[in-house]
């Protein structure tokens, strides 16, 4: 797999320039931090080299100047929103992020719930909270907002919101997800600070899309079929383009939000700093882009794979055909079709073949391994048995595991746990192949191998069970699935 990104570039241009952000505002700065911190896998899949975490190992080498404020919206604590990647509850993520940001070294200040209008269950949120030690704060709705920034922009407004007490010179204000009030948090603040003589700025650190590379590039496509859901849009930023003569990118709802936020910064500070959405953003990553070709390709690969998430999502709950033709539009402007990834054709060939479920895999040599369904492995465990013999030289027809080790957990299943299929999943399989390295030099072999599949695309012919689609996304294995199931039943798990 070509790198087309260079990690170490990246971090110490983007903290150097979040350096000179800080010092152009007299040594306080509000930086809304959109996307990911950490895990943030869609940037490390369409620029290759770029490191999941690399966003805190950044934020990491300014560690001394950095406090955390935290912002969930009391509306998603009310309806127990759901982070769709975790399985956890917004909630329950502010709790996560907490712990995973102090073991890193981060100083978290606090946690603010926003749009707060007596919730029983931000109440209840809240007070867990205090129980744990944890200071917390309130911000309300704002009559008005965004557009009647007299009443924005007064004690009635921003300064009906708690102040949040800050000790640090970069308070980095992040939340478990979109729509939690990042923004208004900021400029909220600015409004406290400035009340009180302190002088302070605001900038957003935003991955995507990326300002500097042009509108219709395979990246920047990437980031609106993964937004599709959202109708974020990138767009001309007009604004930059009129006050510079240069051409970058933006989203539609910064460029539609930034004259009532300049006006906003204008009423709280007196002037605005920024001339444009672009100026107020502090991202580098364009910058650090080593292999141009190599991003476009993995950001084909992206696009298509946004597609057949969402046909299967079409196909499971019968809503989001919408999105599904925004990203079809989307895949001809990067040119490029279903059968982008040879996994897809391998696959469907094989279930011709077969008659049965199939799946496929490209390793990071470039060749393509199959799986198919059997008596005792499923096509998700077969793949897998196949993909990991492929990255460990082991000929493919070479049984690892025993029947003898097989047949018994399959009895278990049926017999004694009731399931009506036998055969075993990607996760069951995967024990009995570290049950038998205990005894067995090759099992062992494949088990040190399996971390060579991170970052692998497999597609299967039909869409694979929870169970092993977890366990490959566990694994760091990218899927698709053929948006159809293996049989005609109203109800799949």
């Amino acid at each position: 797999m070509r790198t087309g990104f260079d990690n170490d570039k990246y971090i110490s241009l983007q903290a150097e320039h979040i350096r000179e952000r800080i010092e152009l505002f007299g040594g306080k700065l509000y930086l809304e931090f959109g996307g990911k911190l950490f895990d943030d896998y869609h940037a490390s899949r369409v620029l290759p080299g770029f490191a999941p975490d690399t966003k805190i190992r950044m934020l990491q080498s300014l560690v001394d100047d950095v406090e955390i404020v935290i912002v969930i919206n009391a509306n998603d604590i009310e309806r127990s929103k759901v982070r769709g990647d975790l399985g956890i509850t917004y909630a329950e993520d502010v709790l996560r992020l907490m712990d995973t940001f102090r073991g890193m070294g981060f100083m978290v200040g606090s946690v603010v719930i926003t749009r707060y209008t007596g919730q029983p269950d931000a109440d209840a949120f809240r007070k867990r909270l205090t129980s744990m030690g944890i200071t917390s704060y309130l911000h309300y709705p704002i009559a008005g907002y965004p557009s009647d920034i007299d009443h924005i922009v007064s004690d009635e407004g921003y300064g009906k919101n708690d102040y949040i007490e800050t000790s640090r010179p970069l308070v980095v204000v992040t939340a478990p997800g979109p729509g939690s009030g990042k923004m208004a948090t900021c400029l909220s603040q600015l409004y406290h600070e400035n009340k009180r003589g302190v002088t302070a700025g605001y900038a957003k650190y935003e991955t995507f899309p990326i300002w500097n590379l042009p509108l219709t590039h395979p990246v920047n496509i990437a980031y609106e079929a993964a937004t599709a859901d959202l109708d974020d849009d990138n767009i001309i930023d007009p604004f930059h383009l009129e006050a510079y003569g240069e051409t970058t990118v933006n989203y539609n709802r910064d460029v539609e939000i930034y004259p009532v936020l300049k006006a906003m910064m204008e009423r709280i500070s007196g002037e605005s700093p920024y001339r444009s959405p672009t100026d107020m953003g502090v991202n580098m990553a364009g910058m650090a882009i080593s292999d141009d070709e190599a991003c476009r390709d993995a950001a084909k690969m992206e696009i298509v794979r946004r597609y057949f998430q969402t046909a299967v999502e079409v196909r499971r709950s019968g809503q989001g055909e919408r999105d599904l033709e925004k990203i079809e539009i989307l895949m001809n402007q990067a040119g490029v079709t279903p059968n982008y990834s040879p996994a897809r054709s391998a696959a469907l060939l094989k279930e011709e073949m077969t008659g049965a479920p199939a799946g496929a895999m490209v390793l990071p040599d470039g060749s393509v391994v199959t799986g198919k369904t059997g008596n005792l492995l499923g096509a998700a465990s077969a793949l897998l048995m196949n993909a990991l013999k492929g990255v460990s030289g082991v000929d493919d027809e070479l049984y690892v595991i025993s029947d003898d080790v097989l047949e018994p957990i399959c009895h278990l299943k049926t017999e004694h746990l009731k399931s009506q299929n036998p055969r075993l999943h990607s996760d069951e399989t995967l024990l009995a192949l570290s049950i038998s390295s205990v005894n067995d030099p090759m099992a062992e072999r494949l088990v040190d191998n399996i971390d060579k599949l991170r970052g692998c695309d497999a597609f299967f012919s039909v869409i694979i069970s929870a169970t092993d689609e977890k366990l490959y996304r566990t694994l760091g294995i990218n899927i698709c699935c053929e948006p159809k199931y293996e049989s005609h039943r109203y109800y799949h798990k």
